[in-house]
């Protein structure tokens, strides 16, 4: 069933499948008589949750850094360290992929029937889900999402995606293929072997899923790197698979920083694959590391400016919902956010009006008290990054409908942000060129352009480096495949957006990226094609 991320929450309640569930309604009802709009000004709520793995897991055990270093991992509401955390650098990356190089070289995760794979992710799952609350707490803790988002729609999404793929399991296999004269071909298909990963910090747990569940599906073993700024999350699951029989060295999780611990990773020549999911920027150097050491097969998941279009025939409410959502889910940190939303001139100021209004409605605060929809940004730098884009769309002529500031005096919070009057570059005309109409932001902002008519918005929704999603409001079937079809987008959402399911496929076009993630295309990429041909004597058929 598709997970609608944009569909509301529904509350915790006590009679979740988790035996933590009871204590935590009672702590959510002590701590929610303060209310969320006043949630970042009050003192921050402390978490239901402890952190119990802060180390390296190499070889299925929780070890030191070879260096001793460790580093902080931060409070995005205060700024203030959660926990220490071992830093792995290069001689950690040798120790992981020779771990893992063992338990696929010799170990039994490749050789285990596919069937008794897959009843270890399984497993996995199920104890997962028992799981769930201080999961999503360590989650929203670390990354400064809301709770009941982490604990109601993503952490459940882990769980499916893994459920998924541990039914793929044993049902990968190759072909026997007719060929011309008297042979007996077939395919195999065989797992690629090591795999590297490396996973951003907006979703840390959900794209942890989409790498390691596909991986271990195929009979591949891993080793992942967490981002610096999420570490802690990772660590904690990855314990609940050892936990269910996943064998030493299969799973290897490296905590550390990307031009060290990165950076080793991509250039392992003992490392047969690499996944990768982050800025586009970054996302350049892992492929040119992956291709200077052994020329190692790449999959990327990088940046997004993605197009919002809203048509003249649109159901102006609905759509101004869902581009609101579109945009600022997750903080507005998000590489698929409707961050372009272009709408049609005839229905343009009601739409801006109506946006306006939704967008200061919205309650930001303390991720952890309920009803919070905003919690604050993830770290100063991109706190600072964003200021200087509103500043910087202030100074280019569009105009600030709301927000465009700091919220409360703690932590990293951002008031929602509507523009108007966004000119958009176009290219091929050569049009003013503001920097939060082609940049991207990776915050609270929308900026709200205006159109005249179909080849006018594909022109511009199209100009642009980016091509990972797309948005669609009409009720003209017509104008819906004329669009689908014309936008240059790895996922284009009629009438909704960002509906994910484990079976959907998801990537880009141009420079969001290269390869697919989820569902049946996600397995490609963790699966060497084989063909072997046998010749036949005196065959009865051919």
């Amino acid at each position: 069933m598709a997970v609608r991320i944009l569909s509301s929450l529904r509350s915790v309640s006590s009679s979740s499948a988790s035996p933590s569930t009871g204590l935590y309604c009672r702590w959510v009802r002590s701590i929610s008589r303060i209310g969320a709009s006043a949630a970042a000004e009050a003192e921050p709520v402390t978490p239901p949750v402890q952190v119990d793995y802060s180390q390296l897991l190499i070889d299925g055990k929780f070890v030191d850094a070879a260096s001793g270093k460790t580093f902080p991992s931060f409070d995005p509401r205060t700024g203030e360290v959660i926990a220490n955390v071992a830093e792995g650098d290069s001689e950690d990356v040798n120790r992981a992929v020779s771990a893992a190089r063992k338990a696929f070289d010799e170990g039994p995760w490749p050789k285990m029937t596919a069937y008794e794979r897959s009843r270890i992710l399984f497993r996995f799952a199920d104890l997962l889900e028992k799981h769930n609350d201080e999961v999503a707490a360590i989650e929203a803790w670390d990354s400064g999402k809301p709770y009941e988002q982490a604990a109601n729609v993503e952490i459940p999404m882990v769980v499916r995606v893994f459920r998924y793929y541990a039914g793929w399991a044993d049902k990968i296999h190759g072909l026997t293929i007719p060929a011309d004269g008297q042979h007996h071909v077939q395919t195999l298909h065989e797992p690629i072997g090591v795999t590297g990963q490396i996973v951003p910090w907006n979703f840390p747990l959900l794209i942890y899923s989409w790498k390691v569940a596909p991986a271990l599906a195929c009979g591949n073993t891993v080793v992942l790197k967490t981002a610096e700024q999420t570490p802690l999350s990772a660590l904690y699951v990855s314990k609940l698979l050892l936990e269910v029989g996943l064998p030493p060295g299969v799973l290897n999780i490296i905590s550390g920083f990307g031009p060290t611990a990165g950076a080793a990773l991509c250039s392992h020549t003992n490392v047969d694959k690499v996944a990768f999911t982050g800025s586009t920027d970054t996302g350049k150097i892992v492929l040119g590391l992956s291709a200077q050491s052994n020329l190692k097969p790449v999959t990327l998941e990088l940046g997004g400016k993605s197009p919002f279009i809203v048509c003249s025939d649109a159901d102006i409410d609905v759509a101004v919902e869902a581009a609101h959502s579109a945009l600022f889910f997750n903080q507005g940190q998000c590489c698929c956010a409707g961050s372009r939303t272009f709408v049609h001139e005839s229905i343009y100021d009601e739409f801006v009006e109506k946006s306006k209004a939704r967008a200061l409605k919205r309650v930001v605060g303390d991720p952890f008290r309920r009803g919070v929809e905003q919690g604050p940004q993830i770290d100063s730098l991109q706190f600072e990054k964003i200021l200087k884009y509103i500043r910087s769309g202030i100074e280019d002529g569009a105009k600030l409908e709301s927000g465009g500031e700091r919220f409360g005096s703690k932590g990293y919070y951002i008031k929602p942000t509507v523009f108007s009057n966004v000119q958009a570059i176009i290219y091929t005309l050569n049009n003013d060129n503001m920097l939060i109409a082609k940049d991207e932001i990776f915050g609270p902002v929308q900026t709200i352009l205006k159109f005249r008519d179909i080849e006018e918005v594909v022109q511009r929704a199209n100009s642009t480096s980016y091509g990972l999603a797309a948005g669609v409001f009409t009720k003209s079937i017509d104008t819906a495949n004329t669009l689908m079809r014309a936008l240059r987008v790895g996922t284009v959402w009629i009438n909704c957006y960002d509906v994910f399911d484990a079976a959907i496929p998801f990537g880009g076009y141009k420079m969001s990226g290269q390869g697919r993630v989820r569902g049946m295309y996600g397995l490609s990429s963790y699966l060497q094609v084989k063909a072997v041909v046998n010749p036949l004597k005196n065959p009865a058929w051919l």
